[in-house]
């Protein structure tokens, strides 16, 4: 049975009312360097919170020094692993479990990189992230890709190798797998049904070409039966974060249309 302290932690993720959480990840610079619109992290994290996410993902630093305004009104997730541009197939652990329950975090997040010739390496750590975390009740996300060098290009997003990489995070004790959108809806339920009963989150991935796609995309997420969403640069890159967030709730929490979120996105840009 799961550990009381846990199930609040996750309940405490998800929103009341549909059960699925909208989280903005905001730890992209050590992993990628300090893409457009990230470089004032103070000033993104504050035009995030005012779109009323259920939770932000952030590293212990930015976490320390940024988050206390929003302390109670959104969840913090913290990110204890990173690659960088100088090793992008090989996360490496930077927090313990220790500094998310200091941090009064709701969950800890780690990156794998599946199909990596480092991937035994990788899942040592992941395993030792989940016996370190198991003791403190303390929920465990696990960013799947299936990006590694030993998987073929145009296979990264395919429902068979995301399925995998879903799959075992599950099976190493993960309670929510963040991993690649497969381009529909009925290949991402295959995902969601492989990784069962680990919730399943997509993410957002690169900037999209337009706003419509990011909302289709949101949409057939949550018609696919995945607990919610983790977008970073398709929200503090939108040009208007906030609406961006609002729509996006709408379409998760509301079972809105994309019309209905298109329209929502373009008042509040209008207004």
């Amino acid at each position: 049975m799961t550990a009381l302290g846990k199930e609040v932690r996750i309940k405490r993720l998800q929103n009341l009312a549909s059960g699925r959480i909208l989280t903005v990840a905001i730890d992209h610079a050590p992993s990628y360097g300090v893409l457009a619109g990230l470089e004032n992290v103070e000033a993104v994290i504050e035009r995030v919170a005012s779109g009323s996410p259920e939770a932000m993902l952030l590293m212990k630093g930015t976490a320390e020094r940024c988050f206390q305004p929003y302390a109670g009104r959104i969840s913090l997730i913290l990110k204890c692993s990173s690659l960088s541009p100088f090793h992008p197939e090989h996360d490496v652990r930077v927090s313990p479990v220790e500094d998310a329950v200091r941090l009064g975090a709701d969950a800890i997040a780690m990156a794998l990189t599946f199909g990596s010739t480092q991937q035994p390496h990788l899942l040592s750590s992941l395993a030792a992230l989940v016996r370190e975390a198991e003791p403190v009740s303390m929920p465990v996300i696990v960013h799947a890709y299936p990006n590694g060098e030993l998987v073929p290009p145009e296979e990264r997003f395919s429902a068979k190798q995301v399925s995998y990489a879903s799959r075992l995070a599950m099976e190493f004790g993960v309670d929510i797998v963040k991993t690649f959108y497969t381009g529909s809806a009925e290949t991402f339920a295959q995902v969601v049904e492989t990784a069962a009963p680990a919730l399943v989150v997509a993410a957002g991935g690169p900037r999209l070409e337009t706003d419509t796609d990011v909302l289709e995309m949101a949409y057939n997420v949550v018609q696919a039966g995945a607990a919610g969403i983790t977008f970073g640069r398709n929200i503090w890159q939108s040009g208007d974060t906030a609406s961006m967030i609002r729509a996006l709730r709408h379409i998760l929490h509301n079972d809105g249309s994309v019309g209905e979120a298109m329209s929502q996105l373009a008042a509040g840009k209008n207004g």
